[in-house]
């Protein structure tokens, strides 16, 4: 049976919940940020995470999260250096010059928001410092293009275009999404405009006002080949080079996009 890819076009009242999710979200990864330090396990930022995202009357997307039999046991995934996404909290200390990046999410009132941000573990190379502005500068330059009457390819080809002419690859193997009452939706939201063999698996849907998209850039420092871990969530790069990933859900409107993860 084909998947359905027709846009919803959200309420003002759902878009409004969305944003108050988004709000959660986006102050959690901001607090989260001020502990991201050598010496700190990833365990302890997933505890801070969770307490203030239930203070705020939220509850954590992720935690329970299931794919097959496969339960996701945290409130956030963190990913460390290679690591691209969807790394499990644990022991792991933090250590000077490592990149960490999170992804937080966060269910209110039925509605769901979505985001991540890489940080930077003290002083980091200037490869990393390159690797995570190039991302960062993706993310916004796909957010630009997710306006009313354009497609989702428009996104997609922004931030190929800008990632590849630095040198760096995007995943191929994971997506951006629409959002809303789900956590992950239809539209998928590819950081790559796809082979035209292979469009059918990322549909080029035209953008309306009222959707609601998580845009996610996972940009890799070497090549875009990715593998799993043995916990069956870490993603990580083949070839051990380091991968950074930053994320924004946002509103398409007929004038500029209105973003509702900005810290």
């Amino acid at each position: 049976m084909a998947v359905d890819t027709s846009p919803i076009q959200h309420s003002l009242d759902a878009i409004k919940k969305i944003e108050a999710s988004c709000r959660i979200v986006a102050e959690t990864l901001a607090l989260v940020g001020k502990s991201v330090k050598p010496g700190v396990a990833t365990s302890e930022l997933d505890a801070i995470a969770e307490d203030y995202i239930r203070t705020k009357g939220g509850v954590p997307a992720f935690k329970g999260y299931k794919v097959g039999p496969h339960v996701f046991p945290s409130t956030l995934c963190i990913s460390v250096e290679d690591a691209v996404v969807h790394g499990i909290p644990g022991d792991h200390k933090l250590n000077e010059g490592e990149i960490v990046s999170i992804d937080c999410g966060v269910k209110k009132d039925g509605y769901f928001g979505d985001s991540a941000y890489t940080f930077a573990v003290g002083e980091v190379s200037d490869e990393k410092k390159k690797l995570m502005r190039v991302t960062q500068e993706a993310l916004n330059k796909g957010v630009e293009q997710a306006v009313a009457r354009k497609k989702i390819y428009h996104i997609s080809g922004a931030v190929q275009r800008h990632v590849e002419k630095h040198g760096f690859s995007v995943v191929r193997d994971l997506v951006g999404h629409g959002i809303g009452t789900e956590l992950h939706a239809e539209p998928s939201v590819p950081n790559f405009v796809p082979p035209l063999l292979h469009r059918s698996h990322f549909p080029n849907v035209k953008l309306v006002e009222g959707m609601a998209i998580a845009i996610e850039p996972m940009v890799n420092a070497g090549v875009f080949d990715v593998e799993t871990d043995a916990d069956e969530w870490t993603i990580r790069t083949v070839d051990g080079m380091p991968s950074a990933h930053y994320e924004h859900t946002v509103i398409v409107q007929a004038g500029e996009p209105l973003i509702l993860t900005l810290q």
